[in-house]
C-alpha cells in the first residue's frame, strides 16, 4: 500500500492541533506522511496578544515554534496560492527562489483562518490598523509609542489631543481586551512624557450592538462596561466605524473624532481562496458534515474559521473560538486515520467549557461551567486557564515569569522600530550572475541603472537563443507581472550591473492608481512579444534594437 499523504492548510489552532494529534496517533506508523502549510513558522496564542501591546508579556512569549510542536510533520512556510481538487494538488506561492511549489495529497485538511476585510469602508484599509496577528500587535505598540513621542513635542493643543486619542472598533473579545490593555498602558506611561497630561488621553471603544461582549451573559457585559468606563474608556454603543482619514475616525453617527490611532478588530472574513473550490459556500465558508468532511469532495475536511460546523445539540454553527478549533482538530485527525484504516468515523460533539475576557489591571469576566465570575477572581482564573493551555513548557515558564515581574516593574516604553522594505529597492549583480531564470515566478520589475545584461531563451535540445542586450534605462520583467505568468527567458549580467526593482504588489498598486501607465506597459509588452510566444522578456525599452 502506498504511503498516505495528509496535507493541512493553515497554521492556526485548527491546523496545528490537527498535525499534533496526527503525530501522536501515528507515532508508531510509517505508512502516513503529514505536511503542514503555514505562513509563519510559529503558532500564535491569540488570547495573549493584547498583552503584547501593553508589554505585560514579551513579544515572542506568545508564540510556539511549529517545528517543536510538530517535529515529525513536514512544514512549508508559504502561503497557499491555489487548490486543485481534481488533480489533488496545492500550489504554494514562491519563496526566496521565485518558483511555485506544488504539493500532492491524498487527504486534505482546510483550516485557513479569516483574513482582514477592511476595504469595504472608505479610508479604513489605508488608515486603520488591523488587530489579528502578532505583527499587528507589534505594529500597534510601536505606533502608540510613536504618537506619544510626537505628542510630547507637539505645541498645538488640538493636534496633541488627536495624537493622544485611540479609537478601537469592535466590542467583542478582541476589541474589549485590546482597549482595556491599551487604556491601562497609556495612562501609566504618560507620566514618562514631560508636558503630557492624562486629561488629554482618550480611549474610545465603538460597538454596533446594544452591549459589549455579547458572547457572554448580559450581567457580565454590564460589569465590563461599568469597569472600563470607570477606568476612562469611552464606550459608544450602537456606533460603528464608518470610515477613516489620516487624522480622524468617522463614526456611523456622523461624528468625526480627531485621532491618529484607529484599530479595527471587527472586520474580517473568510479566506477568498475558498471561493475557488467547486462547492457551494455558506456565507463564504465551507459547510461540513458531522464528521467534519466536506460533502461532495473526496477525503477533504474543513475546520476552524473557514468551516460551518453545526453543533448537533443547538443546531447552530459552533463559534469560531480556540477551544472549538482544538476539539475540531482532534475529531478531524481521528476521522482521517479511521478513513485510512477503513474504520467508522466519529461525529463531532463538544460542549464549550466557558469563556473568559480580560479587562486589564487585575480584572476579568468569566463564564465557566454555568458560573458567572467577575473581578479579581475571574482575572486569576483567566490567567490560570490560559497559562495551562499555552503549548510548551518553556512558554509557560516565560509567561509566568513575565506576569510575575509585571506585578512589580513598570511598563516598558522602548519603541522597536521595524521599517518596511522600500517599495523601490536597489540590487547589484556581478558579471555572470543570473538576475532572472526562465521558469521562475514573475515577482519584480527591473530597471537597469548601470551595466549590461543579456536576455536568452532556453529551448530543449538547443543552444540558448539570445534575444536582446539591455543597457542603462532599459527595463524587463513587466510581461510576467502583467500576465501573472512565469518567466520565459533567462537574464544574465554581462558586466557588473546595478538595477532598481519594484515588487509585484507595489507594481500592481501603481497600475491600479495610474491606468494610463498600465496601458503603456501593456503596449510595450505586446510590441516586444515574439510572434511565437504569448509572454516574453523584453528586447529594449528605447529602440527595440536587434540583439548584439
Amino acid at each position: 500500500m502506498d504511503r498516505q499523504r495528509i496535507l493541512i492548510l493553515g497554521g492556526g489552532f485548527a491546523g496545528v492541533y490537527t498535525a499534533m494529534r496526527l503525530e501522536r496517533r501515528l507515532r508508531r506508523r510509517d505508512d502516513v506522511d503529514v505536511s503542514l502549510v503555514s505562513r509563519d513558522n510559529y503558532l500564535v496564542f491569540q488570547p495573549l496578544i493584547p498583552e503584547v501591546v501593553s508589554s505585560s508579556i514579551g513579544l515572542v512569549d506568545t508564540i510556539a515554534p511549529l517545528r517543536r510542536l510538530c517535529p515529525r510533520t513536514h512544514l512549508f512556510t508559504r502561503e497557499v496560492d491555489a487548490i486543485d481538487l481534481p488533480a489533488r494538488t496545492v500550489t504554494l506561492r514562491p519563496g526566496v527562489r521565485p518558483r511555485p511549489l506544488v504539493l500532492e495529497f491524498d487527504h486534505l485538511v482546510i483550516a485557513l483562518g479569516n483574513v482582514p476585510a477592511l476595504g469595504a469602508l472608505p479610508g479604513v484599509r489605508e488608515h486603520a490598523m488591523p488587530f489579528k496577528s502578532l505583527g499587528d500587535a507589534l505594529h500597534i505598540r510601536n505606533h502608540v509609542l510613536n504618537v506619544l513621542e510626537e505628542a510630547a513635542i507637539e505645541p498645538d493643543r488640538e493636534a496633541r489631543r488627536a495624537l493622544m486619542t485611540f479609537v478601537v472598533a469592535g466590542g467583542g473579545f478582541s476589541g474589549v481586551e485590546l482597549s482595556a490593555e491599551l487604556n491601562d498602558f497609556v495612562r501609566e506611561v504618560v507620566r514618562d512624557y514631560r508636558g503630557l497630561e492624562r486629561a488629554d488621553l482618550q480611549v474610545l471603544l465603538l460597538h454596533s450592538g446594544q452591549r459589549i461582549l455579547p458572547e457572554l451573559d448580559a450581567s457580565l457585559g454590564r460589569f465590563a462596561h461599568r469597569l472600563l468606563s470607570r477606568r476612562g474608556v469611552d464606550i459608544r454603543l450602537k456606533t460603528r466605524l464608518a470610515g477613516a482619514t489620516a487624522s480622524a475616525a468617522l463614526l456611523s453617527t456622523g461624528d468625526r473624532v480627531p485621532a491618529r490611532t484607529v484599530v479595527a478588530t471587527a472586520p474580517s472574513g473568510p479566506n477568498p481562496l475558498l471561493e475557488t473550490l467547486p462547492v457551494e459556500l455558506q456565507r463564504g465558508r465551507l459547510a461540513v458534515d458531522s464528521q467534519l468532511a466536506v460533502p461532495g469532495l473526496d477525503r477533504v475536511w474543513a475546520l476552524g474559521d473557514c468551516a460551518v460546523v453545526t453543533d448537533p445539540r443547538t443546531r447552530r454553527p459552533a463559534p469560531p473560538t480556540a477551544q472549538h478549533a482544538i476539539r475540531e482538530a482532534r475529531c478531524a485527525a481521528d476521522n482521517i486515520i479511521a478513513t485510512i484504516d477503513g474504520r467508522a468515523q466519529t461525529p463531532f460533539s463538544f460542549s464549550a467549557l466557558g469563556q473568559l475576557a480580560s479587562l486589564g489591571r487585575r480584572s476579568a469576566v468569566a463564564q465557566v461551567f454555568g458560573l458567572k465570575l467577575s473581578g479579581m477572581v475571574a482575572w486569576w482564573l483567566w490567567r490560570t486557564v490560559y497559562l495551562m493551555k499555552l503549548p510548551g513548557l518553556d512558554r509557560k515558564l516565560r509567561v509566568a515569569t513575565d506576569w510575575t515581574l509585571d506585578l512589580f516593574l513598570r511598563q516598558d516604553i522602548a519603541q522597536l522600530k521595524t521599517d518596511r522594505t522600500k517599495a523601490i529597492a536597489s540590487e547589484h549583480f556581478d558579471a555572470g550572475e543570473q538576475l532572472v531564470r526562465q521558469g521562475d515566478f514573475g515577482d519584480k520589475l527591473y530597471v537597469v541603472q548601470s551595466g549590461r545584461v543579456e536576455v536568452c531563451r532556453e529551448q530543449p535540445g538547443r543552444e540558448p537563443e539570445r534575444l536582446a542586450v539591455l543597457e542603462p534605462g532599459d527595463y524587463f520583467g513587466e510581461a510576467a507581472l502583467l500576465e501573472e505568468a512565469t518567466r520565459n527567458s533567462t537574464i544574465t549580467a554581462l558586466t557588473a550591473v546595478d538595477v532598481l526593482t519594484i515588487g509585484r504588489r507595489d507594481f500592481q498598486t501603481l497600475l491600479v492608481t495610474f491606468p494610463a501607465l498600465k496601458t503603456v506597459f501593456e503596449d510595450l509588452a505586446r510590441a516586444r512579444r515574439p510572434p511565437d510566444e504569448s509572454t516574453a522578456e523584453p528586447r529594449s525599452v528605447r529602440s527595440q534594437k536587434p540583439v548584439s
